[in-house]
């Protein structure tokens, strides 16, 4: 028990230190800060535009209602932005540290792995107004559905975004250490991963055929991030079992990224990074 509460103490004192580096980092000079802020608000707002405007124009796409529509781009846009929120300085985008050599810099830190990717990457500075954002869209929503939001709803919609974040970070986990074999194709790998699902978490799937909808809860889960969940969130389906789906992705997406990383964490022990010459320079 001690040792728990020894850990958590130090993952306070971590979150703490990386809180302040990421202030004193961004708040160098005014412009840095606007100009940090703003580009992730446009692009953000960007992401979220096309079904946003496309949900105003015609009163809803397919059985979704503007509000709905609404309610799952508040929600994916609060997933992504809590992801980025603890994983940045590219602990999301894992094949950067791993192709670059940059995992280095990681090992011979006084503290487990584990510990190190789960607060190296602290950057609550950079998103509030992005969350501010999420936020609001989904109180909007909330104030147009028609929904009985008792305790047991707040509490899956908490699972839900958990389990939608684990997935983000799980599915980037898995390609991004692809990097441990193909260092620089993983690093462009990696980068069209996190594309698909900023770009595909944003539309409802209900219209798509069902080949298409597997591949997107499965292949690429991106349909896991807001779409799906939000279908049981909102009362648009009931199928038996399904509103567990999304947290049991999580998990099993979590295994796999898990053992793809052991395996090429092993790897990486015996070659190193492969990117790097005796003079010190990147191919």
């Amino acid at each position: 028990m001690k040792a728990r509460l020894a850990t958590i103490r130090r993952l306070g004192r971590l979150w703490r230190l990386y809180a302040v580096m990421d202030l004193l980092w961004i708040t160098r000079n005014f412009a840095s800060a606007a100009a940090y802020i703003a580009s992730d608000l446009v692009l953000n707002g960007a992401a979220i535009a096309t079904s946003l405007l496309l949900a105003a124009r015609f009163d809803g796409i397919g059985r979704w209602t503007t509000p709905e529509i609404v309610f799952m781009l508040g929600y994916g846009m609060l997933a992504t932005a809590t992801v980025d929120l603890f994983f940045g300085y590219n602990l999301k985008m894992i094949s950067r540290r791993i192709g670059r050599g940059q995992l280095d810099h990681v090992l011979i830190q006084p503290q487990p792995l584990w510990m190190v990717l789960l607060t190296e990457g602290f950057v609550p500075v950079e998103y509030p107004l992005v969350i501010a954002a999420a936020l609001a869209l989904l109180i909007w929503s909330f104030s147009r559905i028609v929904l009985a939001l008792t305790w047991h709803w707040f509490a899956w919609l908490g699972i839900d975004l958990v389990a939608s974040c684990v997935i983000i970070v799980a599915f980037q986990f898995i390609w991004g250490s692809t990097a441990f074999w193909a260092p620089r194709a993983a690093e462009e790998i990696n980068s069209s991963t996190e594309r698909l699902i900023n770009q595909l978490r944003v539309f409802p799937l209900d219209g798509a055929g069902l080949p298409l909808q597997g591949a997107l809860v499965s292949v690429v889960p991106a349909g896991l991030v807001a779409w799906f969940p939000c279908r049981y969130l909102l009362g648009l389906d009931f199928t038996p079992g399904g509103v567990a789906f999304t947290p049991l992705a999580a998990v099993v997406l979590s295994v796999v990224a898990v053992v793809i990383f052991r395996k090429g964490f092993h790897r990486y022990g015996q070659t190193g990074s492969q990117r790097y010459l005796a003079a010190g320079h990147r191919r």
